[in-house]
């Protein structure tokens, strides 16, 4: 920290040496720069702490288990020389399961039962401070009975691809019966978990292999002459995410995008020619991006990365890393050539790159893959909770010491987000509710007043260009002395602190970032 020096006598002194501990301070009566009045505070940038903020840093993975134990696993990391966890890393948990592990049985919901994996498993990351994330599978080709059988048994029509797995059935989702009781069960799960405090975001398509939008089925193939594809596939692309937008209102929802979204085919390699309308008709009702395939070359690819800086810094992306190298999956044939076999660090590095080209707000430790990124790549890990998604802090604000009550005055404020994503507070889900707000404090540090910027929008902040604003108001608060606090807050929730700044300081326990001390007359 860069220290600035400047005279003052008597009580001044202390009242300096207190600023000095987290932020840099001097007064000054014009600034050529800014054209801004009063003391300059410089708080002090926080570039490594893990913050947990919505839509922002690493995802982890919930265990299919529900093993209370699976929260403290710990890896050993060389470049520390000691165990962490994953979960000190991340912001969210994302539990990827079946329609039939939510809702076994007809107006039975496992998430409610206390007895159930389920239930243990979201408990388990809530109870320690960490947002849950679905995505909700339906189709069984390739695992299991992914929907209910009493979805079945009430007539919905299905596909069986393989006959000597009876149970691997795949519902068709344009039948009215199977979407009479899938939209049922959207409406129960958003009675729970249509709630920010709970929920990060929601895979909000689910249908095709592993719930990621291809590899759709809307008829047995072996009848699929005469049949219009892309009819059946936006019509059914318009219904889901109407089932989803309907009832998930506050939460930010999330398509795949991929060139052959929501078609019956896996992978081409030209894109379809209705995918860029599709997944824009989508991200034009609320959804964000995620990807499933960084770090697979040979499936996230020109049309892939085009399609993501065509959204850069309009919707957050989230990605997931397509190779699992604990075993599961060849990666060192990658089309790159760059991974060794035995070697999944390499892996890690060609996700990490890929995410930084794509901005990405969230990276995953993804089941498999968790212990490589500690054990083998801890350094990227380091780097992305330092440079991906967003960093948001002030690295100058002007504020006056002494003030009338009744009189005007001017808060003159410049924001960095040091982060290569971007704050997503224009997403609909949060319809630009979090803003820069000051505060007075007490003396025992509650909140007197507090002024919200209307002005300020987070999400233009970029890390190539700081915004500045400026905030006149009265303050209208008795006479005394209250010291002046800043923080990003959620308008829809009285105001309160809802990001966590990246600054070191004195941050009260709700969240205000102290300033400076003023005298009010």
């Amino acid at each position: 920290m860069k220290k600035i020096k400047y005279r003052t006598i008597g009580v001044k002194t202390l009242a300096v040496a207190l600023c000095m501990l987290a932020i840099a301070c001097k007064k000054n009566k014009g600034d050529e720069e800014l054209g801004a009045q009063g003391t300059l505070v410089k708080p002090n940038y926080n570039r490594s702490t893990v913050f947990r903020n919505p839509l922002n840093g690493w995802v982890m993975y919930g265990s299919g288990t529900g093993n209370p134990t699976h929260w403290d696993t710990q890896y050993y990391v060389p470049d520390l020389g000691k165990n962490v966890k994953a979960i000190d890393y991340a912001s969210a948990c994302y539990i990827r399961t079946s329609w039939a592990n939510f809702n076994p049985a007809e107006g039975v919901y496992a998430w409610r039962d206390p007895n159930s994996v389920l239930y243990k498993m979201i408990k388990g990351a809530l109870d320690r401070g960490v947002p849950i994330a679905f995505r909700v599978v339906v189709d069984g080709r390739d695992q299991r009975l992914n929907t209910p059988q009493f979805v079945f048994n009430a007539g919905a029509k299905s596909y069986l691809q393989n006959p000597s797995y009876p149970d691997r059935i795949t519902p068709l989702p344009q039948d009215p019966i199977f979407r009479q009781h899938y939209a049922k069960f959207i409406e129960e799960l958003a009675k729970d978990f249509n709630d920010p405090n709970k929920t990060s975001f929601i895979d909000a398509y689910g249908l095709g292999k592993w719930g990621e939008a291809h590899d759709v089925i809307y008829w047995d193939p072996a009848n699929a002459a005469g049949k219009d594809v892309e009819a059946a596939k936006e019509e059914t692309m318009d219904w889901v995410s109407d089932v989803y937008t309907k009832n998930f209102t506050k939460i930010p929802l999330i398509i795949n995008y991929h060139r052959v979204v929501g078609h019956p085919s896996s992978w081409e390699n030209v894109a379809n020619a209705n995918t860029d309308r599709l997944l824009a008709k989508l991200i034009n009702k609320g959804y964000s991006l995620r990807q499933d395939a960084f770090g697979m070359t040979g499936y996230y690819q020109n049309w892939e990365k085009s399609f993501a800086k065509t959204w850069n810094f309009k919707r957050p992306i989230l990605m997931e890393g397509g190779w699992i190298t604990s075993g599961t999956h060849a990666y060192w044939n990658d089309p790159s050539g760059k991974y060794r076999e035995g070697f999944p660090e390499d892996v890690r590095k060609g996700e990490f790159d890929a995410s930084l080209e794509a901005a990405v707000n969230m990276m995953d430790f993804r089941v498999g893959d968790t212990e490589s990124w500690f054990t083998k790549a801890f350094s990227l890990v380091q780097r992305f909770t330092s440079e991906g998604g967003y960093r948001l802090y002030p690295d100058q604000v002007y504020l006056p010491e002494k003030a009338n009550s009744g009189s005007e005055v001017t808060i003159t404020h410049r924001w960095r987000n040091m982060g290569w994503g971007y704050f997503p507070n224009n997403i609909p889900q949060w319809n630009f509710k979090y803003k820069v707000a000051f505060a007075l404090l007490n003396a025992d540090g509650s909140v007197n007043k507090v002024f919200v910027d209307k002005n300020s929008e987070p999400s233009t902040w970029l890390k190539t260009a700081p915004v500045r604003y400026e905030l006149k108001t009265a303050l209208g608060v008795p006479a005394g002395t209250y010291t002046w606090a800043v923080a990003i807050v959620d308008t829809t929730n009285d105001n309160k602190p809802g990001i966590r700044l990246s600054v070191n300081g004195d941050i009260t326990t709700a969240g205000w970032l102290k300033l400076l001390n003023v005298q009010v007359q």
